[in-house]
């Protein structure tokens, strides 16, 4: 066990899982102890740093590297929705985990560790996008641009704060790799792919806002890799997995992760036009003003006045005003392009529960799994 592995007296008894009715319609506890192995690395990572930080005593009034540290900690403590470790539970339920217990604790570490990779995700879109708010709090990078002008820094603070942004992220994403390391070879396959998988997504996100990309395809291709198949399939891939599921099995949760994960992706795109800052954390209009090509702009192509596609071409160039994003929102409902991103998620929602009907499917799997997908589909933020 390495110096950074929780100890197995962190993770709940599996009795404490199994026990009760409750217990199974519910992923609560098997979030409460990935919350506690992300608190445990965390803990572990402090201590590492403060070992080789020894020595070192930063003068105050003055730009430290403790700040990265502190960056990663302050961002890890605000509320997620835990979404990755929800589904890693129910792919396991999917493959018996409730009833023979097998790989409990490669579950719980494969949570935190998606958990922790969110958060790398996180911050390195930020920088990315140029998003100055995440969760309702100040971005990474912002943070450490305030800091930057605050303590007087030499330099740019702003290629300093995503400079800094980026070591944080880089931090995540090794302790999220460190956890993962010594799960069996399956496991660790899964992952690697996931992760490659989020940057081909992420990288034809760039690249299509860069060549103006606006095809329906190309759209759908992106939400799939960087929103889709992170979010829900990988994450029940790994958790069924960890159980023992089969190929049988993992081709079902394939197909039901395939929709809800296209939900999930279109319900996001509608959050960044019309969503509510004060619920969703973020600001209306990023990828808009970016120019992503989601698929509310592939429909928005297709469907609006010649006018309007004039309007559309200006996203992307710097030059669209706030009041802009709400004139274009506005259009998004009048020409019906609203509606119809609707209908695609209640399509895909049911889509994803004629999957789940399924005889290779636990009982206790399906039902757990319709009420996450209708939660994604629908939410708010």
């Amino acid at each position: 066990m390495t110096a950074s592995t929780p100890h197995p007296a962190t993770l709940p008894a599996l009795s404490d899982l199994i026990a009760g009715e409750s217990t199974e319609t519910s992923d609560h506890h098997t979030v409460v102890a990935v919350q506690d192995v992300v608190r445990t690395t965390l803990a572990e990572l402090s201590r590492q740093w403060r070992v080789l930080a020894s020595g070192i005593v930063p003068r105050p009034g003055v730009l430290h590297t403790d700040s990265i540290l502190e960056l990663v900690l302050g961002f890890t403590g605000t509320t997620g929705k835990l979404i990755r470790p929800r589904m890693a539970h129910w792919g396991w339920v999917a493959a018996g985990g409730l009833d023979h217990g097998r790989g409990h604790d490669d579950l719980i570490r494969i949570g935190a560790a998606l958990e922790l990779l969110h958060c790398f995700a996180l911050v390195h879109d930020d920088v990315m996008d140029a998003s100055d708010t995440r969760r309702g709090h100040p971005s990474v990078h912002a943070v450490a641009r305030a800091e930057h002008r605050e303590l007087g820094g030499l330099g740019d603070p702003q290629r300093y704060a995503e400079n800094i942004a980026i070591l944080v992220g880089d931090l995540l994403h090794s302790e999220a790799d460190l956890l993962v390391g010594s799960l069996p070879a399956p496991l660790r396959e899964a992952w690697r792919t996931m992760a490659i998988e989020l940057m081909m997504g992420q990288g034809r996100d760039l690249v299509g806002a860069a060549n103006g990309r606006r095809d329906l395809q190309h759209a759908h291709e992106v939400a799939r890799a960087k929103s889709g198949a992170y979010t829900v399939w990988r994450p029940l891939q790994l958790g069924a997995l960890a159980a023992g599921g089969g190929p049988e099995l993992l081709a079902v949760l394939h197909e039901f992760g395939h929709h809800a994960g296209q939900a999930f992706a279109l319900r996001d795109d509608l959050l960044g036009v019309l969503g509510d800052p004060a619920r969703t954390g973020k600001p209306v209009g990023d990828d808009l003003v970016a120019g992503k090509p989601t698929v509310l702009l592939a429909l928005a192509e297709q469907r609006f006045s010649p006018a309007w596609r004039l309007e559309l071409r200006r996203i992307g160039s710097g030059t669209v005003t706030p009041d802009g994003i709400a004139r274009l929102g506005a259009e998004l409902e009048r020409s019906g392009v609203i509606r119809e991103v609707e209908q695609l998620i209640t399509a895909s929602v049911l889509a994803a529960e004629r999957a789940l009907a399924s005889p290779l499917v636990d009982r206790r799997a399906a039902d757990g799994l319709r009420r996450i997908a209708g939660q994604l589909a629908w939410r708010e933020s």
